[in-house]
């Protein structure tokens, strides 16, 4: 493994809070994916106070479209100052259609074009960088072209992104299955070194899709080995974000489907190990769990709980 040092996550993070009234950023700042309905700050923000985030995510558009939505200034003005006043550092996550590496070429394209919008968006709002997935070649005889795809895609976004200083990009693995180019940990050192190992790409760790992909996040010791795997893969700097679900399914299982900190089949003590590693010090933790009953604000508490 050969990547450039670039900016940690706890220095963008104690970056981002240097100016929210003298306070010091927690550790491990810990949040969710966020609801914008009716309005990015509108939305947002009182969300963030009532579950106690400390972090945000969100879509800027429909996370199963491909519109791409001009957002609203006012509301953008009033988010980025909303996060600032509160020492929120946020993330989008791009659709989920998003294939760089898919056989068909409008699919491609439009991929580019999402994430060229989600970065545009990213700066708008002040949000520290965009999520997309891995991707899948779909086909097996695609594989080497999709790594190919991924490259001449990315490499314009990363260079025009750094050029002006903007928001970064983060690759989040898969869950597996349908030929994902990168679903366990380790398949990220060959997605990184396809772009050059661009200190503009880091990675997004999502704890559900590592068990689904085959990671026994739940055996004890199975969380740090996981993070070791990873830390060994592309360096501790380039793990810039990390996304807390537990699993309904079972382990190695291809399926994404999040269940409540400690109420599904990863548990408790493996989160406590995530909470505790050292390559997760200064990394912000983002729920997506189901939230129909308090908000998120049950396992944001929770993580809260098991960090040092």
């Amino acid at each position: 493994m050969s990547s450039p040092v670039s900016e940690s996550a706890s220095e963008r993070v104690a970056t981002s809070g240097s100016g929210s009234g003298g306070r010091v950023a927690p550790s491990r700042p810990v949040g969710s994916h966020t609801p914008t309905s009716g309005g990015l700050a509108r939305a947002a923000l009182p969300y963030a106070d009532a579950v106690g985030s400390e972090v945000v995510q969100v879509y800027v558009g429909n996370s199963r479209g491909w519109a791409l939505p001009p957002g609203d200034p006012g509301q953008d003005a009033a988010f980025r100052a909303g996060c600032a006043e509160r020492g929120l550092v946020a993330y989008i996550h791009a659709s989920l259609l998003v294939n760089l590496g898919s056989p068909t070429p409008a699919t491609v394209e439009r991929s580019v074009a999402t994430l060229a919008h989600a970065l545009d968006r990213a700066a708008a709002i002040g949000a520290a960088g965009v999520v997309f997935h891995a991707g899948s070649a779909v086909d097996a005889g695609h594989a080497e072209a999709a790594m190919r795809q991924v490259r001449e895609g990315l490499l314009p976004l990363l260079d025009s992104a750094a050029a002006s200083g903007g928001p970064k990009l983060l690759v989040e693995p898969s869950a597996g299955g349908g030929r994902s180019l990168a679903s366990r940990v380790e398949h990220l050192e060959p997605y990184l070194a396809a772009v050059d190992w661009h200190p503009w790409l880091g990675a997004c760790f999502d704890t559900c899709h590592a068990w689904a992909s085959g990671h026994d996040l739940a055996r004890e010791g199975g969380m740090r080995e996981t993070l070791d795997t990873l830390v060994d893969a592309i360096g501790a700097e380039r793990l810039w974000l990390i996304h807390a679900n537990d699993s309904r399914d079972l382990c190695g299982s291809t399926r994404d489907r999040h269940e409540t900190i400690g109420k599904g089949s990863i548990g408790e003590s493996a989160f406590a190990e995530l909470m505790t590693h050292p390559a997760t010090a200064g990394i912000p933790v983002v729920v997506e769990t189901p939230s129909e009953n308090h908000g998120h604000a049950d396992d944001i508490a929770t993580l809260k709980r098991l960090r040092p």
